[in-house]
């Protein structure tokens, strides 16, 4: 699973989350740290007004929570959602003999570079990172 760290710098250099079954994400509050919840239309359900985006929780009672804006919580994504969103710039996913992970990517100008990490999340997690920040940057 992506760091919540990774997560958080992904939301912070502008990628946007349209939150569906089967998403994850965490609330950042003291009070629910290192609880991971999953958004399923049977629990907890994306409910889309013109105001906003609103997390509901249907039925659930371990938690004193109905709903959550989704501005209030942080979308972890998945490798294949990464993956995904890296588009035609992935080529490879590997991991080397110490262990870490390598995300290969391609380059505008045809090269290669590579984003190694711990977990293949992560490796996915920092090439989107870098590809956001370039998309985002001021010219």
């Amino acid at each position: 699973m992506i760091s919540e760290g990774l997560a958080a710098a992904l939301r912070d250099a502008g990628l946007r989350w349209a939150p569906a079954a089967g998403d994850r994400f965490v609330i950042p509050q003291p009070a629910l740290s290192g609880q991971v919840f999953t958004l399923s239309e049977m629990t907890i359900e994306a409910h889309h007004y013109p105001t906003g985006t609103i997390l509901g929780f249907n039925g659930t009672t371990e938690w004193a929570l109905d709903s959550v804006a989704q501005e209030d919580v942080l979308w972890l994504p998945r490798e294949d959602q990464l993956r995904e969103l890296l588009g035609a710039t992935f080529v490879a996913l590997q991991r080397e003999p110490g262990g870490d992970w390598v995300v290969a990517t391609r380059e505008p100008d045809g090269s290669l570079r590579e984003h190694r990490a711990v977990t293949a999340a992560d490796a996915y997690g920092s090439a989107l990172l870098e590809l956001v920040q370039r998309a985002t940057a001021p010219v």
